[in-house]
Order: C-alpha cells, then structure tokens, then sequence
C-alpha cells in the first residue's frame, strides 16, 4: 500500500534568504524514498547541524525497522513467525503497539502485517487478466493483526503464523520524520520541516516568522494554487493512485490493495491527512484510501484535531467537517510549498 503526494518547494534554492532568518534545505535518499529536510536560522552552521541531526536519527529509524536489512530487530521478528517471540527493545515493540491500535480504530483497513501478502497483483504491465478468486483468498489468508501477539513485560513480539511477515511501509516513513523532526527542534532553531517523500511534518515558524503555509494545487492546472493551509506544527501526508494500476474488462484498479479482501480499492483518487503526528498522518492516509469516501469521512470526523481532503475517482473534491481552506489568490512566498492532492487524466 504505498502512498504517493507530490509535495515540492516552490523554490528550490539550497539557501533563501529572506531579512536574517534563512532557510536552508537538504535533498538526499533515505529508506528508499527521497527526502527533503529544512531548517530556519541565522546561524547557517546550526542549521546545517541540525539538518545532520536530522539526517543521522532518520537513518537510525531505518536500521530498527527495515525488514530488508537481515541483521535488524524487525528482520528476527518475521524469521521467528510460528516459531518464537523476539525481544526487541522498547522503541520498536511501541511502534508495533501503536500500529495494532490503528488496527483496531480502522477495522483492519490498517495492517503491519499486510507485508505478509502473496504479489499476485502486479503493476508493472506484465499482467494480462484477472487473478482467479481462490489464488486473491489465498494471497491474504496470512494477514490479521490479531496474530501479532505482544507481550508488554518482556518487550516481546511473536507471530503466530508461518510465513506472517509485518513490515512499516505505510507508517515508517512518518515515524521517522516525527523523529527526525523531534531533534532538529532541540538545536535552536527558528524552524524545520521534514518531507519524507511526501509524509510533511513541520515544527515552529518559516523564515518570516509565520506559521507555514501549504499551497494546495488544482490537479488539472498543477502551477496554480487554488487554496492554502496555514499550519503551525502539523503534518500533511496524501496517498495517491493515480499512477500504479490496471485495467481489465474496461475497469480500472489500483495498486492500493484492501488487506481483509486481496482486491485493490476504488473510489478515491488521493487522500490528504492534516494532523499533528505524521506518524498517525500516514496510517490513516491509507486506511481512508481503503476504507472508501463515506466510511473514511466518518472515521476522521470523529477524531480530535485531524483533518482530511478526499478526491474521488470522478474527481470531486471532499473534505472533513472542521476543515478550513483559505480560497483566495495570495502570491507564492520564497518558503511556500505546494501540495499536488490529485491527478486528473487528460
């Protein structure tokens, strides 16, 4: 279930200087994802060792949850499934904890343990008709968060069935912002802001000392923004499916696949998340996606402090009940950036 925003700094100067305070901004590859982490300053040093920090605890957070790396805590966990339970430490088994209770509030729409799924669905082209009932039923019967099973006072987590895998794609990259976000706003900055490849969490003020502010572009004419969010320490996260999919018998289907049911979903073309936690940001972005317009709604409006902005696949535009766009034209500001929320096919 990977997610997709195109989230892009309206100028994309490694230093802009605007009065003393600067922003200065570094763009590299990390857990496999294109990163781009800011910080607010006058001080050019400090902010380039914050950047570091940054830098240093997201590669950190990659090593505790990469199920690709054979040595990693993550790795033992899925080698021991139906075998044994794994100590991990602390960090780890509260990430696991956190990401059943999602679960829970999503009804399985949200699942670590969807890693375990069989690649029957392939969106390279190389798929030529529809898998056959049977083999999509047996592609998930591994997967159920249920069979995660924590033991608190050993920091212990075992997976009941072999074969079950877990695996954070859809929450680990907004951890690891959070985290990364979390030490750079102890190195006296102004502010920072951390895009992990489309999770955006942003902490204190922009180089004007305002509150940051997200351009949100009409999908059909991606250079103008139709409507802007002013966040303070908030996180913008999207999932998108307009550009993996495939189509048979003239229906389209997506590569954002139900975990309780092996199928893709439809319904929705992209789901923003505004909330404080980027973490909880990129879960719930794809569990709406999952979930579809009128449950996923429903899901949001009785959160506390989140937001969301749904496109469907007719593209229609939704959002939920607190939400406040500002619908006026506003010149762009050397620190804006600009959102994509959706794709229309021409």
């Amino acid at each position: 279930m990977r997610r997709l925003l195109i989230i892009t700094l309206l100028l994309g100067l490694t230093c802009i200087s605007n009065g003393q305070n600067k922003t200065h901004k570094k763009v590299l590859l990390l857990m496999g994802s294109r990163f781009e982490i800011t910080a607010i300053s006058e001080d050019a040093t400090k902010a380039n060792e914050a950047i570091e920090a940054g830098i240093n605890e997201i590669k950190r957070i990659e090593k505790l949850i990469s199920s690709w790396d054979s040595n990693s805590q993550t790795s033992a966990i899925v080698r021991n499934a139906g075998i044994k339970a794994v100590q991990v430490n602390r960090e780890l088994f509260n990430l696991i904890r956190r990401s059943k209770k999602i679960s829970d509030l999503t009804h399985g729409a949200f699942d670590i343990s969807y890693a375990s799924m069989d690649k029957i669905w392939k969106f390279d082209g190389s798929m030529t008709q529809m898998p056959d009932s049977a083999s999509v039923a047996k592609s998930v019967s591994k997967i159920n968060y249920k069979d995660i099973i924590l033991d608190n006072e050993n920091t212990s987590v075992f997976l009941k069935k072999k074969g079950m895998k877990i695996g954070f794609g859809a929450i680990g990259k907004g951890y690891a912002a959070n985290k990364a976000l979390e030490v750079m706003s102890k190195m006296e900055l102004i502010g920072a802001l951390v895009n992990a490849s489309g999770d955006l969490i942003t902490w204190g003020k922009d180089e004007d000392g305002e509150d940051w502010k997200i351009g949100i572009s009409n999908p059909k004419e991606k250079d103008k923004i139709f409507s802007w969010l002013s966040i303070g320490e908030t996180a913008v996260v999207t999932s998108g499916n307009y550009e993996k999919f495939v189509s048979f018998d003239g229906k389209r289907y997506s590569h954002i696949i139900d975990p309780r049911t092996g199928y893709p979903v439809s319904g929705l073309s992209s789901v923003t998340i505004i909330c404080p936690n980027a973490e909880l940001a990129d879960a719930l972005a794809t569990s709406v996606f999952v979930l579809g317009a009128k449950s996923g709604l429903q899901l949001i409006n009785k959160l506390n402090g989140i937001e969301c902005i749904l496109v469907t696949d007719d593209q229609k535009m939704l959002t939920s009940a607190n939400l406040k766009l500002e619908y006026h034209k506003t010149s762009y500001k050397n620190n804006s950036h600009q959102i994509q929320i959706g794709k229309f096919n021409e």
